[in-house]
């Protein structure tokens, strides 16, 4: 899920033991070694990724005050809360006066540096060091700020079942659904989550973490193709004579139509 970037202070403490009704794991002799199989792939990562991530601190650094780096209050395994590390993509303190929201389309808050960040995801490269330290697993169900379960709780109170594994930085729900905006999304994820739980092995992991992976491509390649071609694109929208958009003489409702479809069919992520 997608959300605001500032610190919060975790209203949910740890439960009492058995308070998480339990979802039967198939294959449970996987687990130990998913835990130690993706420590290791989380550590080759994080050493190759390291120049990447310092070269997006330092742009992140140049275009907008603040830190570039920032932690948030996620709820873990067994409602354990811990701090999730991030790239900052929006602006420093953003939340500072409407408290913990969803993120939204085209949200204002989000920097432009950012806005590539989130679309590409690498603004999660920094949790390799939550499944290092043993707080997140490189897959499973998204992790949620303490605040937001509060919220869906209420309305959705199996949703604390999805809290008996590690939360992932992938999942199954993140590489079939879109972000969430509100709480029926968040019903529909749930049964994606429920789903992994019981179903959780090697060939499944497998396939998400392929799945993920050319989602990624596909979206790196879109970003980079419509680069190529932005400033060609751009000058097509002007006459070369008078110097002004071509749109411009177009009636309103014609120039709004194909900025309403574009809004209708946005990057899935």
């Amino acid at each position: 899920m997608r959300h605001d970037e500032s610190q919060s202070r975790p209203p949910l403490t740890e439960p009492p033991e058995g308070e998480f009704p339990s979802v039967r794991t198939r294959h449970g002799w996987y687990l130990p070694i998913k835990a130690v199989v993706e420590w290791i792939i989380a550590l080759a990562m994080l050493i190759i990724a390291a120049p990447i991530l310092v070269v997006l601190a330092v742009l992140v650094r140049l275009t907008s005050p603040g830190p570039a780096f920032h932690a948030q209050a996620r709820v873990g395994r067994n409602g354990r809360i811990f701090q999730m590390y991030k790239l900052r993509s929006m602006r420093h303190q953003c939340e500072a006066q409407t408290g913990p929201i969803w993120a939204r389309q085209n949200d204002s808050r989000i920097t432009p540096i950012g806005r590539v960040l989130r679309q590409t995801h690498l603004d999660e490269l920094p949790q390799l060091v939550n499944v290092l330290c043993g707080q997140m697993s490189l897959i499973g169900p998204r992790p949620e700020r303490p605040e937001l379960c509060a919220v869906i709780e209420q309305q959705i109170p199996q949703f604390r079942q999805r809290l008996q594994l590690r939360p992932g930085l992938t999942g199954l729900a993140q590489s079939r659904l879109p972000a969430d905006v509100a709480l029926h999304t968040v019903q529909r994820k749930l049964t994606h989550d429920l789903y992994y739980i019981r179903e959780v092995g090697p060939w499944l992991d497998l396939r998400i973490a392929l799945s993920t992976a050319l989602l990624l491509l596909g979206m790196a390649l879109h970003i980079v193709g419509r680069r190529l071609v932005h400033r060609d694109g751009t000058a097509a929208e002007y006459d070369t004579e008078t110097g002004k958009l071509i749109a411009e003489g177009q009636p309103q409702e014609e120039r709004e139509a194909p900025a309403a479809c574009a809004d209708q069919a946005p990057l899935h992520r």
